[in-house]
């Protein structure tokens, strides 16, 4: 019998292109974002629930939502 895996969404960030400006940190309602050493944002992979706010509020078009397995 196949077991079906659940897909979840999450948040991910191009730090490489992150400008750290915290907009991202903002907006997030579960605090999942959070601006690292003032260098770039990072996600808490076990808060981030992929709802998308962070994404819409980057100024730099950095934040992608994908579904991983979860």
């Amino acid at each position: 019998m196949e077991t079906k895996t659940r897909m979840k969404r999450r948040a991910f960030i191009r730090t490489d292109d992150c400008v750290a400006c915290g907009c991202c940190a903002r907006v997030c309602p579960l605090s999942a974002v959070q601006v690292w050493r003032g260098v770039y944002a990072k996600v808490d992979p076990e808060r981030c629930v992929g709802c998308g706010k962070c994404a819409k509020e980057c100024p730099a078009s950095v934040i992608a939502i994908q579904e991983v397995r979860g």
